[in-house]
């Protein structure tokens, strides 16, 4: 019962429900007044989640919590002890899923990818569109049975600062992608001590890629319009404020059929701490 794609509907889901070898997890995060950020604990236990899923918390778990930025990768290590604690083998068919707009189920994907796990698709929509189409909801608390994840770190998925930096002087081909709000990218919008983005990045925010009522990724054809600029076949480095919301541009390039995408994990939290390096106001 391998996903189809990177992509899948509720229907598929409903239909696989219950399968032995199917893991659905909640990446919900939510935002809170400040800026900052909690576990989906509470929409997961009370507002109810997919009936057998489990939750995924993306801030202390799936993140590096001893790292200086939020929602630092793990280690190979913690990534596999964490992944097997939810319920995660070599073998098992995941499923992920958040009640926002799809960017922490988008991480998540990612991050499984990049530590050597390719069954593993988004639900198209979310929460969101499960709960429109009148699906049945679970409540309170569901433990996952462990299973033992061999994690195998690929090249390729994540960015560094220095792999930007070479990009941007056009020391090395590719094109730099900024999926946070237009006013983030145009500094209109401060939300860091130094606003602006990456000089030479084009502007597509995650959140244009996707319908605002339903919270499904557009089709095919509108993905491609919004993102044709870098959707050439050369290198592309996507990157937001903390290597959320660039992952979700990296689910619709992979749609399209592009391959060659890393993520800058540190994105803007770390670019705008460096004085020297470049920030570029308003385009």
């Amino acid at each position: 019962m391998p996903v189809p794609g990177p992509l899948v509907s509720t229907q598929w889901l409903a239909d696989h429900l219950g399968g032995e070898n199917l893991v659905v997890l909640d990446a919900t995060v939510l935002s809170v007044d400040g800026g900052g950020h909690v576990a989906g604990d509470e929409e997961y236990l009370v507002h109810g989640h997919v009936p057998g899923a489990f939750s995924a918390d993306l801030i202390e778990q799936f993140s590096d919590p001893e790292a200086p930025l939020s929602f630092t990768r793990p280690s190979r290590e913690q990534f596999e002890r964490v992944a097997g604690e939810h319920g995660i083998s070599n073998d098992t068919t995941v499923v992920v899923y958040d009640t926002a707009f799809g960017a922490w189920a988008s991480r998540l994907w990612w991050m499984l990818r990049s530590f050597g796990h390719d069954d593993v698709a988004v639900l198209d929509g979310g929460l969101n569109q499960w709960r429109r189409e009148g699906r049945e909801l679970e409540t309170g608390y569901r433990a996952p049975v462990a299973r033992t994840f061999v994690a195998e770190e690929r090249p390729g998925f994540w960015a560094n600062k220095q792999d930007v930096e070479r990009v941007a002087t056009g020391a090395r081909p590719g094109s730099l992608v900024c999926a946070v709000p237009a006013k983030e990218y145009s500094g209109e919008a401060p939300v860091r001590r130094r606003e602006g983005h990456i000089p030479g990045s084009v502007s597509v925010p995650a959140r244009t890629l996707i319908d605002p009522e339903t919270r499904r990724l557009l089709a095919p054809a509108a993905l491609a319009e919004r993102l044709g600029a870098v959707a050439t076949g050369e290198p592309v480095i996507l990157y937001c404020a903390a290597g959320i919301a660039a992952t979700s541009d990296a689910l619709a390039l992979t749609l399209l059929g592009h391959t060659n995408i890393s993520v800058y994990d540190g994105s803007l939290n770390e670019w705008s701490t460096d004085p020297d390096a470049a920030l570029t106001l308003a385009e």
